[in-house]
């Protein structure tokens, strides 16, 4: 067992390095909730530079809206956590980013002011060049700051679990 939670971050961030090289893939990425925790964990991998290609920190919706092409009806019919924005930020993302053949988001509510239901709610994207896959959670963590790496951490082990073989 990790001696800390940035034990965990770190452990997953050189786990995800290694995948990304194994599979000669680059990554991008567009976080909302986690605020840029998930490529600086990521960045502290040295010569992740080859795999990793930068990360749009979509916080607010308008800029989910401008930068990612993330629909504003969706946003404003569903909110921004939600599976379909969750999606809509990697796909737009990865449109984005040339360079990239794979993506993550992360949008979530990490509380204290939480719509009823929401408080902890999380949805991880991943994309590619043909697939599209979402991951949604409820974070156990108390805290925003806790919450924050918690979800690092399942935006990694998402991202990691795309590598793995799927058996039909």
């Amino acid at each position: 067992m990790s001696d800390s939670p940035s034990d965990d971050l770190t452990r997953l961030a050189i786990e995800l390095a290694d995948l990304l090289a194994k599979h000669q893939r680059r990554l991008v990425l567009a976080e909302s909730c986690t605020g840029g925790l998930v490529a600086a964990s990521l960045a502290g991998v040295p010569g992740i530079s080859n795999h990793f290609c930068g990360s749009a920190v979509t916080y607010r919706d308008a800029t989910k809206v401008s930068w990612l092409n993330v629909d504003a009806p969706t946003i404003a019919s569903q909110t921004a956590v939600c599976q379909d924005v969750a999606m809509m930020m990697a796909v737009g993302v990865l449109a984005k980013t040339n360079e990239a053949d794979l993506a993550a988001s992360i949008t979530g509510h990490l509380g204290p002011d939480a719509p009823e239901g929401m408080d902890g709610l999380i949805f991880v994207g991943i994309a590619d060049r043909t697939n599209q896959l979402v991951f949604s959670g409820k974070l156990q963590t108390a805290g925003r700051h806790n919450r924050q790496r918690e979800a690092t951490v399942l935006v990694f082990q998402q991202t990691i679990e795309y590598f793995v073989p799927k058996n039909d």
